[in-house]
């Protein structure tokens, strides 16, 4: 990240709003897995169809997942197989700190 432009700064804190989003994180989260519909992921999510639409249509425009019109229906999917290294890299991370803070706590119980 060295000497990037303020401009570049604000497109990357952009994207990681995005996905800072719990809902949109249980969306990507699923798209991992397949192609969905708004109303497969509204049904997966336990949400309705017109909040789901409206977390793909942000998760759109910062290229995230892409959509394809298929008859009637709008099927999304990861639009960058990097975003799955991502969230990889992330839940790595984190997993291996809740990890640590286990085997200390851990650690400290065996002392009492």
């Amino acid at each position: 990240m060295r000497n990037m432009p303020p401009e570049v700064i604000d497109q990357l804190a952009a994207y990681f709003r995005v996905l800072a989003e719990p809902m949109r994180l249980r969306l990507a989260n699923l798209l991992r897995e397949r192609e969905y519909n708004v109303g497969e992921l509204a049904q997966a999510v336990g949400s309705t169809a017109a909040n789901v639409s409206r977390h793909l249509s942000l998760m759109t425009k910062h290229g995230i997942v892409a959509r394809e019109e298929r008859g009637t229906s709008v099927y999304f999917r990861i639009a960058d197989a990097r975003v799955d290294e991502l969230c990889d890299l992330v839940c790595g991370s984190i997993a291996s700190r809740m990890q640590a803070a286990s085997a200390v706590h851990d650690a400290f119980k065996a002392m009492l």
